[in-house]
């Protein structure tokens, strides 16, 4: 699953995201794809222990797959 943040302003693109990991299984990915490097995400992801990878697009948008973890 892919979902487009792009567009977006902050705090949408987090909440979104956030929104979304709550509706997945633990083990699910989902990509993200957002105008900038969402610093404040990361910070939330790593205190939830979510693995997650970032690329930057050429378009200079950031693609972040995220991987829900276990609670």
């Amino acid at each position: 699953m892919i979902l487009d943040n792009r567009g977006l302003e902050p705090p949408q693109p987090m909440m979104r995201t956030l929104k979304r990991l709550d509706l997945m299984s633990i083990g699910e990915k989902i990509a993200i794809i957002n105008d900038r490097r969402p610093m404040f995400l990361y910070e939330e992801l790593n205190d939830l222990g979510y693995a997650h990878e970032t690329e930057e697009l050429e378009d200079g948008s950031f693609k972040i797959t995220i991987t829900k973890s276990g609670d």
